[in-house]
């Protein structure tokens, strides 16, 4: 047995547990929030900084590029530094990087600023869910990922409207600020609270792996620019999107490769022969396209088919984030006493009835049934989050946490990405489709049509106007009508889609290893 290890039989945190948990989570929550924060302010940063819309949202692209690259090989970084204090180094170069942002005059600096921003974030979620881990006996992980649940599940939700609300009634700029007081009183926290148990010490003999770093590099830049630019470049017919796509998956290939064969690996992709880890970097990949990809549908459907304002789209969110909150508690009430893979079985289950129950939209819908169908798809997520990360690392071993945790938080956010660009890319292409389909009803000799398009041409020239104008006017209201039924003929689609892959992999989850009420796995 080596001196880690001997040292660390028994180890126990010098603070409280549950103290470390909020500290750490605060982190956390500070990150996730950034990446949807600063969606709604970049018509504001370009018209400040004198750039086009296309320009400006490069602040967004170079930070999840940036985000992505660091999250696999976060793990490397706590190995060769220390946990506590590379931690500690992306707190306070976020903080510091974030009023960066807020004070800059143009966007070189802006894009520059989110990259470091990005970069250095992208340590906070891995070493969170690692100190978590290491924190915490397995039979009290439950309720300490209920807390972290409460900043993965919460902060996308929020982060649209908080920055909508700060850029309205401050400026853009207060969207970076904020993460300035926030960030001080973590660094503090951390300082105070979390001590590094033996084996996540720094290790001074250690090989570093450049050309896997490399390969990681390349793979998440040339991807992530791909999702971001794709639906603005009309994907596969731009010649720049298929560039990246094919240096994305020859990347993949290569750094998949090289990491299985060298010795000692920038990140360790061993720990996926782990079949509980396995299913549960499916859960959670599933769980976060749903997540991020409604977190975008519904505010757009909102506001785009049914007229609403920026606040009251985000009201529609607001009771599903409510709903998530309160059922979080109750899962870790019920983990000890129900099989947890059974929980999570009947989440991607609740979650594929929920998305089907959106199909029920309608042109007419009201607020209310509005805000219904958006609980009906968020609830289920508060069954999920918790349980697929008691589930994925039950059987984890303490060396590969790290690593683990790194690839979990890498699954999650690269699957949310993933989400968003697929819900607006199919939105786009299935609306096209449904309007070419409808458009042959509408035809001349179609005589329903006729017979609806001269009760328009009635119903306007009893407001006393001319036959031709009147002509021309239900013509124009046939078209609108048009584009709205394809419209949410296309959302209808993608909720479709989303419940068919929840439904698909509900069964799957029966694959994990039980978890005895000690958190082992056993026959509970």
């Amino acid at each position: 047995m080596s001196e880690d290890a001997q040292a660390g039989r028994g180890w126990k945190p010098k603070g409280n547990p549950w103290a470390i948990a909020v500290a750490v989570t605060m982190a956390a929550f500070m990150e996730i929030l950034d990446t949807t924060i600063v969606n709604v302010a970049l018509p504001h940063i370009a018209g400040t900084l004198s750039v086009s819309y296309d320009e400006a949202t490069w602040a967004l692209t170079s930070y999840l590029v940036a985000n992505s690259i660091v999250l696999p090989i976060s793990a490397f970084f706590g190995r060769v530094l220390g946990r506590k204090r590379y931690f500690l180094i992306c707190i306070g170069a976020f903080t510091a990087c974030s009023f960066l942002c807020g004070i800059a005059t143009n966007l070189t600096q802006l894009v520059a600023f989110r990259i470091m921003q990005g970069f250095f974030g992208g340590g906070l979620q891995p070493n969170q869910q690692s100190i978590i881990l290491d924190t915490f006996p397995p039979e009290q992980r439950g309720r300490a990922f209920s807390l972290t649940a409460f900043a993965t599940v919460v902060a996308p939700v929020l982060g649209p409207a908080l920055g909508g609300w700060i850029t309205d009634s401050f400026s853009w700029r207060w969207v970076f600020y904020i993460n300035v007081p926030v960030g001080l009183v973590t660094i503090f926290a951390v300082m105070s609270l979390v001590d590094d148990p033996p084996w996540q010490r720094k290790q001074s003999k250690l090989s570093v792996d450049y050309i896997g770093i490399g390969l990681i590099a390349l793979t998440f830049a040339a991807f992530q620019i791909m999702l971001d630019r794709g639906e603005d470049d009309d994907w596969f017919s731009s010649g720049f999107i298929c560039t990246f796509a094919a240096v994305a998956a020859v990347g993949c290939a290569t750094a998949v490769g090289w990491l299985l064969y060298t010795a000692k690996p920038v990140v360790d992709l061993r720990v996926l022969k782990d079949r509980n880890f396995a299913l549960g970097c499916g859960a959670i990949a599933l769980f976060a396209m749903v997540l991020y990809g409604s977190a975008v549908l519904v505010p757009q459907l909102a506001q785009q088919h049914l007229g609403y304002t920026a606040t009251l789209a985000g009201l529609v969110l607001s009771p599903g984030a409510l709903a998530v909150i309160v059922l979080i508690p109750v899962v870790g009430y019920i983990m000890p006493r129900v099989q947890t893979r059974f929980i999570l079985c009947l989440g991607f289950l609740l979650m594929g009835a929920g998305l089907m129950y959106s199909r029920n939209v309608a042109p007419d819908i009201d607020f209310r049934h509005l805000v219904m169908m958006r609980v009906a798809q968020a609830a289920p997520l508060g069954l999920l989050f918790v349980p697929a990360s008691v589930l994925a690392y039950q059987t984890v071993s303490q060396k590969l946490a790290g690593d683990a945790a790194a690839l979990f938080t890498m699954f999650r956010n690269v699957a949310g990405s993933t989400g968003i660009s697929l819900s607006t890319a199919l939105i786009t292409s299935r609306t096209q489709i449904h309007m070419a389909y409808l458009s042959e009803h509408q035809s001349p000799a179609g005589a329903s049509f006729q017979q609806a398009l001269a009760q328009f041409t009635q119903a306007i020239r009893n407001l006393g106007t001319t036959l031709q104008d009147a002509a021309q006017g239900a013509a124009g209201y046939a078209y609108r009508e048009l584009i709205a039924q394809a419209g949410l003929l296309a959302y209808m689609d993608v909720f479709l889609l989303f419940a068919v892959l929840a439904f698909i992999f509900a069964p799957f989850t029966l694959l994990f290893s039980p978890v005895k009420k000690a958190g082992g796995p056993g026959g509970h």
